[in-house]
């Protein structure tokens, strides 16, 4: 990860993944999209799963980078090419950075009437993809779709609507599909793209990539306690590496290693500081507990009945997610309703 060439308001505030063009660790798998790729025989989509905060959608936009910036895989520099990096000053790390590429669409969350971030991708905006790969690439070139991530899709519409792409792709389309837990999408969409499963990094890449994230030294004693503790995610050390959002994570943290028996009076104070709390605090309970999930599915990946039921609990989250959101709802009577679908997922 690096910082944009432009300064940010908040220094505590990472760069968003089309704006970071350092990769730390994941040089397999680079290396097995930089050989797909000069190969000629390009697999259409591509399935980037692994752990939230680790570096997939880092690694999706350096391979949109690349491919827009080299568009035939026969070229010299293609051959010659040792990674996927473009240097952040070439016009084409501007333009994606600034979503100025025309031959790029990203499919992620978006602002909802309301001014508040919506809790899913929704079906409208995968059906941008027929008339994107219906069109001939502006410049010639590829057309490139990055999903990040495919677990927000509005299920089942968005998720039907993104098959149907993906069952007939053009000629020279490239989706990138970032997903936190594979296993939970559809099985016909896993089918039709080539898995690139990115493991959690170590603990000394993760303080490294956090440092250049925040504009901070490396050998900071903060940071090297949060990469200790960050489970190899790059996100997850940035959150415990200090401030407001880094306190409400970990009271949820707290919470969830209490289940399945959670003391009422700190769920009705965490409920409360919530209500009080900017957007950030809210979306920062929800992640939380989406990762705690996400350990989960991986943790019981061989118990078919316990996966089925912490797959039930993420589809619950997600939709009282998206009631508050939607409706303007109160926040202290979802943290009840969600802790209380955790705690039969803890249960034997």
């Amino acid at each position: 990860m690096s910082s944009p060439e432009s300064e940010r308001d908040d220094v505590s505030e990472p760069p968003h993944p089309r704006e970071t063009t350092a990769l730390f660790g994941h040089s397999e798998a680079e290396q097995a999209l930089l050989e797909n790729y000069r190969s000629g025989r390009v697999a259409h989509g591509w399935l980037i799963g692994g752990p939230a905060g680790i570096g997939k959608a880092t690694l999706a936009y350096r391979m949109v980078r690349f491919v827009l910036a080299h568009p035939d895989p026969g070229a010299g520099a293609v051959a010659a090419a040792t990674s996927l990096a473009v240097a952040p000053t070439h016009p084409i790390a501007r333009r994606v950075a600034a979503q100025g590429h025309s031959d790029l669409l990203v499919l992620e969350r978006t602002v909802g009437d309301n001014d508040k971030l919506r809790t899913v991708i929704t079906v409208e905006e995968v059906r941008r993809t027929v008339s994107f790969f219906g069109s001939t690439a502006g410049e010639g070139g590829w057309r490139v779709c990055v999903v990040d991530s495919a677990d927000e899709l509005k299920y089942p519409e968005a998720s039907n609507a993104l098959l149907k792409v993906l069952e007939e792709p053009p000629p020279r389309s490239l989706f990138l599909i970032v997903s936190h837990a594979p296993g939970r999408l559809l099985a016909t969409i896993r089918s039709r793209c080539r898995r690139l499963m990115l493991r959690p990094l170590d603990a000394p890449d993760v303080m490294k990539a956090a440092a250049v994230a925040l504009g901070r030294d490396a050998a900071d004693a903060t940071l090297r306690e949060a990469a200790a503790m960050a489970e190899g995610s790059v996100a997850r050390c940035i959150a415990l590496a200090g401030g407001p959002l880094a306190q409400v994570r970990q009271r949820v943290l707290g919470l969830l290693e209490q289940l399945p028996v959670v003391d009422p009076r700190a769920l009705h104070s965490l409920g409360d500081s919530l209500e009080r709390t900017d957007e950030g605090a809210f979306e920062t309970f929800v992640d939380t507990v989406r990762d705690w999930l996400s350990a989960r599915l991986a943790g019981d990946a061989g118990d078919a009945r316990r996966l089925a039921r912490v797959a039930e609990v993420w589809e619950k989250l997600n939709r009282a997610a998206q009631e508050v959101e939607v409706f303007n709802l109160e926040r202290k009577p979802m943290v009840f309703a969600v802790f209380g679908f955790l705690a039969e997922t803890t249960r034997r």
